[in-house]
């Protein structure tokens, strides 16, 4: 089977394509088929999201190009820069992924969050679109102290401060 050991940012043509949902594009070892149905094994030294343009290399020189596939997203808005900062807070505080633009934040639909963005004054619209989320602090770095490839649960406790 062909194997794929490395990701390319940047390269001279695609020889095919694959298009994957964001959860689909985070990924270490798996058994993959492209678009144009070329199967390999995607075999990387850790795991990572495959972002949106990125070239996967495959070991006989071929590079499958990484697509977005379209998802059902919010996009919030806020009433100002400060406002919108304020709403990112929140996303982030709840550990949520998120793709950040200049005028608002795309996140993966929840009715509860987005009854919490409403209540604080954000404009939410349901939208169908390609997500690729911010990586992490530690993305395409290896880290021995702490890596956020696994999922986890938190045992501490978040306090909230509000000025008055």
């Amino acid at each position: 089977m062909i194997k794929a050991h490395e990701i390319a940012k940047t390269y001279d043509k695609a020889a095919d394509t694959i298009t994957l949902d964001e959860t689909a594009r985070n990924r270490r070892r798996i058994k993959m088929v492209s678009d144009g149905g070329i199967t390999f094994l995607l075999d990387l030294p850790h795991a990572q999201l495959l972002r949106h343009g990125a070239g996967i290399v495959l070991d006989d020189g071929r590079i499958i190009e990484v697509r977005a596939q379209s998802e059902d997203l919010y996009e919030v808005r806020g009433r100002d820069a400060q406002h919108l900062l304020q709403l990112a807070w929140q996303l982030g505080n709840r550990h949520l992924p998120a793709q950040i633009f200049d005028k608002g934040i795309r996140i993966r639909q929840d009715h509860v969050i987005k009854e919490m963005l409403l209540g604080l004054g954000a404009k939410v619209d349901d939208i169908v679109a390609p997500f690729d989320p911010e990586g992490g602090a530690y993305e395409g770095k290896q880290t021995a102290s702490h890596d956020h490839a696994h999922s986890h649960s938190h045992a501490h406790s978040h306090h909230h401060h509000e000025d008055t």
